[in-house]
């Protein structure tokens, strides 16, 4: 009679998986952050795309386009807070 579940071991993480998962997600908040919180997103989208391209992602395209997005929504706040001399923009 066995008490115990017999012992197994967790497959390692694929690093090269983690990064896609990464450059995609980078993608998606910086695409959002055009047109929702931008502050937030922005840089959590630079950040991601930053380490989905260091651990060497097989998404290349798609981890540049998160930096390029997320760098788009900080500099879309900025030139919305000129405008409005304020810390939020609104329509």
């Amino acid at each position: 009679m066995q008490l115990t579940a017999p012992a197994t071991r967790n497959a390692p993480a694929n690093p090269t998986r983690d990064a896609d998962g990464m450059a995609v997600a980078s993608f998606i908040l910086g695409l959002l952050g055009l047109l929702v919180l931008n502050i937030f997103l922005g840089p959590v989208a630079i950040v991601l795309a930053s380490v989905a391209l260091w651990r060497g992602t097989a998404r290349k395209g798609r981890a540049y386009l998160g930096l390029g997005l997320g760098i788009a929504d900080l500099v879309v706040l900025v030139t919305f807070m000129q405008m409005d001399s304020t810390v939020s923009w609104g329509l």
